[in-house]
């Protein structure tokens, strides 16, 4: 596995701007191939860097119910915000979801009716909220960058730095990268280990 570098940042905040950008395009202005671009985006999906491809629609432009920015204080322990955000992720209408360090969940959702504490309702149990805020949007805009980054990709076993000697397995439908073959080695049998174990 070859590490990822300054090039595939580079081909990252391409696609980041357009992502529908043809891989020749992408080819001439970092001066690699096409299929070359194509490895490396494919490689990129593989190490879980790229998610997909989505597409930014302007709710603006959908009759849809009022767009409002949702800042959630919830009454749970900080690990089953997870599940909330979860079920936020999956709720139609819903747009970006983001946790803070704080344990708020905030998310913009689109309210078909208007009602919010009603759709709020059906949405989340309500036992789970200590208090919540609601500020109407005017507008949207979501610009992702990948300006001034780096590549963060650690080791799961271990969590050291994940180089070129690194190894990516997917297990059970997950991506995992590890550091080494020998750290690829001891948590897939530990993997297995506890997959076999009896329940109970």
């Amino acid at each position: 596995m070859s590490t990822p570098d300054e090039t595939d940042l580079e081909i990252l905040a391409l696609l980041t701007a357009n992502a529908r950008r043809p891989y020749r395009e992408i080819a001439d202005l970092v001066g690699l191939s096409a299929p070359a671009v194509s490895n490396r985006i494919d490689r990129l999906g593989e190490l879980g860097v790229i998610r997909g491809f989505t597409v930014d629609v302007d709710r603006s432009q959908l009759r849809e119910g009022i767009s409002v920015l949702f800042d959630l204080d919830l009454a749970v322990e900080f690990d089953a915000i997870d599940a909330v955000r979860t079920t936020l992720a999956e709720t139609e209408g819903v747009g970006h979801v983001f946790t803070t360090a704080e344990g708020h969940v905030l998310f913009e959702a689109s309210v078909p009716n208007g009602n919010v504490r009603e759709w709020l309702s059906a949405t989340i149990d309500t036992d789970r909220i200590a208090g919540y805020d609601v500020r109407l949007l005017t507008d949207v805009d979501w610009t992702p960058d990948v300006a001034g980054t780096e590549f963060a990709l650690n080791c799961v076993e271990c969590d050291n730095t994940v180089t070129s000697e690194g190894t990516v397995t997917r297990i059970d439908g997950d991506l995992y990268q590890f550091c080494c073959p020998s750290c690829e080695s001891r948590f897939t049998d530990r993997y297995e280990t506890f997959r076999e174990a009896p329940e109970g």
